[in-house]
């Protein structure tokens, strides 16, 4: 379904609900164009890790109609793969795909968002996340760093 072509049709059928649905803003993102750069620890065509982020940019761009245009890089095309980090946390890339625990020597606790052994099974780190708290933690870390995770 388009929601602007469905706001539009309310507008039209609703009499009343043409002011209050004429007056929605564009979203941000309707407004301009974003250009990303994503960078990954993961080879180019590299199976399931690689062309999983390969495939996320490209549905991305998708998702958004074109309006953020995602300019990916596997590991060694624009930086080593685990530079990737650095080149997001320093500004030079927007993004990057990478399992969290390759950051541990720059904090112990970057493990416990993606795996640690005999810990959390997918289910459990999906509930921690979404509904224990855990984004909160990892809001937090990814801040000291400058990162949003």
């Amino acid at each position: 379904m388009n929601r602007r072509k469905f706001i539009k049709g309310a507008a039209v059928a609703g009499g009343a609900t043409a002011v209050v649905a004429s007056t929605f803003p564009a979203p941000a993102i309707a407004q301009k164009r974003i250009e990303i750069n994503m960078v990954s620890t993961w080879p180019r065509d590299f199976p399931g890790l690689g062309t999983g982020a390969q495939r996320f940019a490209k549905n991305l761009e998708a998702m958004t109609d074109g309006r953020m245009k995602v300019k990916y890089f596997a590991a060694g095309e624009k930086v080593k793969a685990f530079d990737s980090f650095d080149e997001v946390a320093s500004g030079n890339a927007q993004m990057y795909h990478a399992a969290d625990y390759y950051w541990k020597g720059k904090h112990p606790g970057w493990a416990y968002f993606t795996a640690v052994p005999f810990g959390l099974s997918f289910s459990e780190i999906n509930s921690w996340i979404n509904f224990g708290g855990g984004q909160e933690l990892w809001d937090e870390l990814a801040g000291s760093f400058g990162l949003k995770c």
